[in-house]
């Protein structure tokens, strides 16, 4: 949302306040330090081992105030976040209306990823506007019902954040630590991967850098303890995998930029990483992101270890597969969504 924030705030048309949960607080706070987004409102709902059951209550209470005082003509929530959807509730129940940016990304498995399709599909119930990043989140809107005019197709915003971090003469020591060697960046810790479906993911990729002397790989691990004793367990003892601290946006995007592959089991790194020429191996069963199969630039690998193995050992022996991935046409934007967006909204509320 970021680069949104950047372009309302310079517009004449708008004042435009911001204000945050503080629902993961760590990485909440680098990505704002990183694009210099100050919140005139913070909740600060994290706590220790907090449940949804937390994350939901602490923030409908806590926003209610805020809404009634500032009295917006229209409130932006972005993507399917526990924070989307109750900040959405909230502004249900005081008639507020909603822009959804992200709107229509669906898998249409409640419990895939869990919470998260239930989140987007009920901001989606909610919202006036729909912000839709490509052609095919419009349609799954139309099939349901949404009225077109509300339906705009403007690219992800997460797009134009790149063009502001990824740098030619970025250095890290990681970057530096990878020199020379084919760069494997994973990052996994969806709930309903905890458990058997990490281990075999983590146990195939650990195969596959045992067996791969050319293959380094880095791991900034999940802040979930159970998702960093797992990656202990299945990875120490490995000098070329590097299990490291979370990484702020600007080093993870750099980090990115100079990797040979990505793995995941997150969102919206299957947009980043296509944007930037890297292939991506997605470690689920379903995904929401499915113009990035149709185009060829994300494979669904499942969370099995020989299927993951396979995937990522094919990738590694043809070069021709690779370049196929690697060249595939990007299709979630140009970097200009925020200014679609701000088009629209001036269009609409002035």
């Amino acid at each position: 949302m970021c680069p949104l924030v950047h372009v309302l705030s310079r517009h004449p048309a708008f004042e435009t306040v911001v204000c945050v949960t503080g629902q993961h607080r760590q990485m909440l706070d680098q990505i704002l330090s990183a694009f210099q987004v100050t919140p005139k409102y913070d909740l600060c709902i994290m706590q220790q081992k907090q449940t949804l059951f937390d994350v939901t209550v602490n923030i409908l209470l806590r926003i209610r105030e805020i809404l009634e005082a500032e009295k917006p003509d229209v409130v932006l929530v972005h993507g399917d976040t526990s924070t989307a959807f109750v900040t959405s509730l909230a502004c249900f129940y005081l008639q507020i209306p909603v822009g959804h940016v992200e709107a229509g990304l669906r898998t249409y498995n409640l419990h895939s990823p869990f919470p998260e399709e239930f989140n987007r599909q009920a901001v989606d119930l909610i919202a006036k506007f729909y912000f839709a990043p490509t052609a095919m989140s419009r349609d799954n809107l139309i099939r349901e019902g949404k009225p077109e005019n509300a339906i705009h197709v403007t690219g992800n915003t997460v797009i134009d954040a790149l063009a502001t971090t990824v740098r030619a003469d970025y250095t890290h020591p990681e970057i530096d630590w990878a020199r020379g060697s084919r760069l494997i960046l994973l990052t996994a810790h969806r709930r309903e991967n905890l458990g058997t479906p990490m281990r075999h993911m983590f146990t195939a990729i650990r195969r596959v850098v045992d067996e791969t002397p050319d293959v380094k790989l880095i791991y900034p691990m999940h802040m979930n303890p159970r998702v960093r004793d797992m990656a202990r367990q299945c990875f120490s003892g490995q000098d070329r995998i590097h299990m490291i601290e979370p990484l702020d946006v600007l080093d993870f995007h750099n980090v990115m930029a100079r990797a040979y592959l990505i793995m995941t089991d997150s969102g919206g790194i299957q947009e980043e990483a296509p944007s930037l020429g890297k292939p991506v191996l997605v470690m689920r069963d379903t995904t929401e992101r499915p113009e990035g199969v149709e185009a060829g630039t994300l494979k669904l690998v499942g969370t099995a270890e020989g299927p993951i193995y396979a995937a990522v050992m094919a990738l590694l022996a043809d070069p021709t597969a690779y370049r196929e991935m690697e060249g595939a046409v990007n299709p979630y934007g140009d970097g200009h969504a925020s200014e679609r967006i701000a088009e629209v909204l001036e269009r609409s509320l002035t």
